[in-house]
């Protein structure tokens, strides 16, 4: 962020005096006390037929006039810059912005005080007094900003007010860049655990599949020079007519999908503390968790979209790959707001038929029929956790009574169908649930099976 020539010089006759009117208006109260005595004892000299007068009143005008033209003429250039520390931060922690200013000019500034604008929910404007900065000098100034609520928010532009030595008279310049510092959900370490079930791939549990095959290509290919020799299908070599070699077979990395109800009338309340934003915080920790064990990620809504740029089949969870598939996730999250839908239907269609993996579910209250359009949900994994939000609890009705027991027959709903299904209640951690799941699951599973895992 840069910017040079304060103030920026006029272009012509009419810009030049539209900028005097500018820096008139910015005399301080001083300024124009002083320049109303002088107006005032220079009308007492005239009917006073007082000469010392006179000059006393021409003194008091002349000064702030003087003053604000010298201002206005003075030519500073100076160069702004703004850096985030870090630029990415997790909800209810601070980051901290520097601000450095450095005079290019080959003249001296005089006082600087320099403000940068911030939305008010990251906390007060910032405001620096700069004493005279020489000419190539540098002053770094920095402050800090917190905000218990996810999103976006611009920082800037950064604006100097410029001071003649007397205080007559007071110019504001803006630089016309700005930064964003985006605050993404809590992200809360999840236990490694382990669960028995359908949810292969690398680890204990592993799937196999072709090398450079799909899955309608099982056939032996070509010959490709560099290929070891030992791998030639020699039945297939006779009878093609040409040198066939066996494809070799590779693990397939495990999948998970994170799928995040965000309909509106699922949720009650808002706030830091809302079911929804628990919800947002606990699908975050679950992709974080399941990229840093090696699983091929995909992030779900309730409206069939996914994070942009995300893969067929979701991002996978490798050294500097995984650093940034988790970035991707996190500003998808960091600005996901409520939806207008009124289903899962569209999210249901997005699944495939038995190749999602692992599939955990944070939804929010279910009616009948959205329970049950989750229900068949189960049978396109290979396993189900569902963490659902107890509307009796998070925000409870007349009584309490019928909210509660709707809740339950949701869940029984679910859990019939082969989701671990959890009800999750408030002050409760996502590891706390986590661990939960794992129990659960082991208690469903069959004794003395055991088809795969994940942790």
């Amino acid at each position: 962020m840069t910017a040079g020539g304060l103030p920026a010089a006029a272009p012509d006759e009419d810009g030049d005096k539209g900028g005097l009117r500018t820096a008139l208006a910015g005399l301080t109260t001083r300024g124009r006390s002083f320049l109303a005595a002088g107006v005032a004892a220079a009308i007492c000299a005239y009917v006073l037929g007082q000469s010392d007068l006179l000059r006393v009143g021409l003194l008091l005008a002349v000064l702030p006039l003087v003053c604000t033209f010298v201002l206005y003429r003075t030519r500073y250039r100076v160069a702004g810059n703004r850096r985030l520390s870090p630029a990415r931060v997790p909800a209810g922690s601070e980051a901290r912005v520097h601000l450095r200013m450095d005079n290019v000019s080959r003249l001296p500034t005089g006082l600087l005080m320099l403000q940068d604008r911030v939305p008010y929910v990251l906390g007060p404007r910032p405001r620096f007094v700069l004493d005279r900065v020489e000419a190539g000098g540098r002053r770094e100034v920095s402050y800090r900003v917190r905000s218990d609520l996810r999103g976006r928010y611009p920082l800037g532009p950064l604006q100097l007010r410029l001071s003649d030595p007397f205080g007559m008279c007071e110019l504001t310049r803006s630089f016309s860049t700005y930064d964003t510092l985006t605050v993404i959900p809590r992200v809360e370490p999840l236990p490694p655990v382990k669960l028995t079930g359908e949810a292969k791939g690398y680890g204990d549990g592993r799937q196999r599949a072709l090398a450079l095959a799909g899955e309608d290509d099982v056939i032996p290919r070509g010959y490709r020079y560099g290929d070891d020799l030992r791998r030639v299908h020699w039945r297939s070599t006779a009878r093609y007519g040409e040198l066939m070699v066996r494809r070799e077979e590779q693990p397939r990395r495990a999948r998970c999908t994170v799928l995040l109800d965000t309909r509106g009338l699922a949720f009650q309340g808002a706030g830091p503390d809302s079911a929804f934003e628990w919800g947002v915080s606990g699908a975050a920790s679950v992709l974080v968790h399941m990229l840093e064990r090696g699983f091929s990620v995909r992030l779900l809504t309730d409206t069939g979209n996914s994070v942009p740029g995300e893969g067929s089949d979701g991002f996978a969870g490798a050294a500097q790959e995984s650093a940034d598939a988790a970035g991707l996730m996190m500003d998808t999250l960091a600005v996901i707001d409520h939806s207008d839908g009124a289903g899962l239907s569209r999210a249901y269609d997005v699944l495939r038929g038995g190749n999602e993996g692992l599939l955990v579910a944070f939804l929010g209250d279910l009616d009948e029929e959205q329970a049950t359009v989750a229900a068949k949900m189960r049978r396109r994994s290979g396993a189900a956790i569902a963490f659902v939000m107890d509307s009796a609890a998070w925000a409870p009705g007349p009584g309490g009574t019928p909210s509660a027991g709707r809740g339950k027959d949701r869940l029984r709903l679910l859990r019939e169908a082969g989701w671990t299904a959890l009800a999750v209640t408030p002050g409760t951690s996502v590891a706390d649930l986590w661990r939960q799941a794992d129990q659960h699951h082991a208690t469903a599973a069959p004794s003395g099976i055991t088809t795969g895992g994940w942790s």
